[in-house]
């Protein structure tokens, strides 16, 4: 059972909630999919999301990349969802910690994730901690900037067609390092 362990309103009535469950489960529009650019989904989170929802969202991700090509950071790819109670998957690729430019390839992902949603005109979205599992991240670095570049859009886009975006994470550990930086960074920015 997921449960929100802290959520702000923003001044525009949009919602930023800290979510500890599973992000299959969640009851949303969309959820968002840590990929990589090949749209393979062996592992992780993407595996999760295969397992669960089925395969429609491999055969969808591979009709993606024959299309348009692998994916990036700045452009997401989206499938329907199979059978997770979300209607879409939008695939965005997470840095590799020690490939270079991370911090900004991570604010990239996160920002286009929360673009292609705007795109699709959906009203709610959940997502990962991207690039903290596999693909070694620093779980407190990433905290910061996924953190701040979702509350931050929040903040920019009140014309955005999201109403409540979530962070939705797994494990204990994961969540406790986003909670303490969550109750000194965002609690204190949306304080004062």
């Amino acid at each position: 059972m997921n449960r929100i362990i802290r959520e702000i309103e923003h001044e525009s009535g949009k919602r930023f909630q800290l979510v500890q469950g599973d992000i299959t489960a969640e009851n949303v529009d969309a959820i968002v999919n840590a990929a990589n650019a090949q749209l393979r989904h062996g592992g992780g989170v993407a595996g999760a999301i295969v397992h669960k929802g089925g395969t429609q969202i491999q055969t969808e991700s591979d009709a993606w990349v024959r299309q348009h090509g692998p994916i990036g950071h700045a452009s997401p790819a989206y499938t329907s969802s199979g059978a997770l109670p979300c209607s879409y998957v939008i695939h965005v690729v997470g840095p590799v910690w020690g490939e270079g430019e991370e911090d900004e390839k991570l604010s990239s992902a996160i920002r286009s994730a929360l673009i292609m949603g705007d795109r699709l005109d959906i009203s709610s979205i959940a997502l990962p901690a991207i690039s903290t599992g596999i693909f070694g991240f620093p779980k407190d670095r990433a905290a910061r900037i996924i953190l701040s570049k979702i509350n931050n859009y929040l903040n920019e886009n009140i014309e955005s067609s999201l109403e409540i975006v979530r962070l939705t994470l797994f494990d204990q550990g994961t969540l406790d390092v986003f909670l303490q930086v969550w109750m000194s960074e965002i609690d204190d920015s949306n304080d004062s």
